[in-house]
Parts: structure tokens; sequence; C-alpha cells
């Protein structure tokens, strides 16, 4: 496949799931009121429509919001170039590193512009067992985790071709 339309699906992935993510945001917060839950699956799973100002697991809620600003579109921007430069530097056959990307982008923009426009993120997928919750989290959350659990087995399996020895070179003796 050529580098271009190469490029084409991969934006074509990150879009699908930025997609994903703003609709269901802006259906629970047209259809909810905040604070509200709507169990899905008794003692499981809910649709509960929370605000988080901080980052993964509320970690940092509790800052100011100068600061949480001005940490988060660092931390952002630090993170979007890593990715592009990552996927860039990927080779062109290496196809579940590069969706795998493509989908941390999209969840990492997916969140971004939640932060831009409300400077939090909407949160709505609730998992649970009797009164013990998973913190909530997002369509965007997904793509993240799903993605970064994607590359960690990817590349711990990944087989690595070893170099070949020069021409001239005699083959290894033992000791």
């Amino acid at each position: 496949m050529k580098r271009g339309s190469r490029y084409l699906l991969l934006a074509l992935i990150a879009v699908t799931v930025i997609l994903l993510d703003q609709a269901t945001k802006y259906w629970i917060t047209q259809s909810m009121r905040l604070h509200e839950s709507i169990p899905l699956i008794p003692n499981l799973f809910s649709f509960t429509y929370i605000r988080n100002p901080g980052a993964a697991f509320g970690l940092l809620a509790g800052s100011s919001n100068a600061f949480r600003t001005v940490f988060f579109g660092v931390t952002s921007l630090f993170a979007l170039a890593l990715l592009g430069t990552i996927l860039v530097r990927l080779p062109e056959r290496d196809w579940i590193g590069q969706v795998s990307i493509a989908g941390i982008l999209g969840g990492a923009i997916g969140n971004l512009i939640d932060r831009l426009r409300f400077g939090e993120v909407i949160d709505f997928l609730d998992v649970y067992v009797e009164s013990y919750h998973w913190p909530a989290f997002n369509v965007a959350d997904s793509a993240i985790s799903v993605g970064v659990v994607c590359l960690i087995i990817h590349f711990a399996f990944e087989r690595k071709d070893a170099p070949l020895p020069a021409p001239d070179t005699p083959p290894p003796t033992g000791y």
C-alpha cells in the first residue's frame, strides 16, 4: 500500500474514534443530568454521567484550573508529537503497531477536545461490582487503553530478525 493511502487509512481510524467519542459524549450530555446513573447490567455496568477535571483516575482533580490547563495542554501536545513520531517511524508492514497508535491518537484528541471545550473530560461508562467501582471512563479512554495494551503485547512478542553476518565473516565458534 502506498504511503499516502496508508496514512489516509490511519487518519480514518483516528477520526472514527474521535467522532464516536464525541457523539457518545454529546448523547450523554443531552439525555442525562450530571451525576445521573442508569444501570444497564445490575451490580456490574451503568451509564453514569460525570465530568473529570483531572487526569486518569481523577489525578490532579484538586489542582487549580490554571495549573491543569497548562499541564494538560503541554502534556497533550507532547504526547501527540510523540505518537506522531512513533507512527511515522514504524515500518510500513507493522499494521498492528500503526492501528494501535491511530487508536491512541484518536482517543487522545477526543479527550483533548473535551479539555479545550469544557476544561474537563466527560466520562460515562461505569463498571463496578456491588459498591466497588472502577473509575468512570469514555470511548476515548477505551481506545487509548486498547491501543496501549495491543502495543505492549505486540512489542513483547515481536520477532526480531537477527542481522545477517557479513559475507567474509567466519561462523562463530564454540568456547
